[in-house]
């Protein structure tokens, strides 16, 4: 079955991936690089987020990693679960929640995030920002 993606801010539980358990050792800048390489293998990345626990949960860090595609999204959380990935300890993964009380807005991309999309999805380079006229006849 088909999946439409739209060029809007993914806003979707679905496309939300929660990772946590992430090791302190590394930075935080460095655990987002590793994040990026692992999560990208499966579609397009709309942002990767990593943020220290909370003092009462330990050291380390959690992450909030957005795909563009809710396919895509599971497809990770599926394969990467449980698994050590790039550090020594296996990390636990879990798709967002979402309340139903809250609404969100759909927000439109910018025209770097859209080139990104196209790109990614219909596989060239070959998109151009000008707007092109036609002339229409009539007979």
């Amino acid at each position: 079955m088909a999946e439409l993606v739209p060029f809007a801010v993914p806003t979707g539980s679905d496309k939300t991936l929660l990772v946590w358990e992430l090791s302190s050792g590394p930075t935080a800048e460095a655990l987002q690089l590793s994040l990026f390489t692992v999560f990208s293998q499966f579609g397009l990345l709309y942002s990767v987020r990593v943020f220290p626990n909370a003092a009462v949960a330990g050291p380390g860090f959690y992450a909030i990693i957005k795909f563009y595609s809710a396919r895509d999204a599971h497809r990770a959380q599926k394969a990467c679960n449980q698994k050590q990935l790039f550090q020594k300890s296996p990390v636990k993964i879990r798709l967002g929640t979402q309340h139903k009380a809250v609404q969100h807005n759909t927000l439109a991309l910018n025209s770097s995030r859209c080139q990104e999309l196209a790109n990614y999805y219909f596989g060239f380079n070959g998109w151009s920002k000008r707007i092109i006229k036609g002339h229409y006849h009539s007979l």
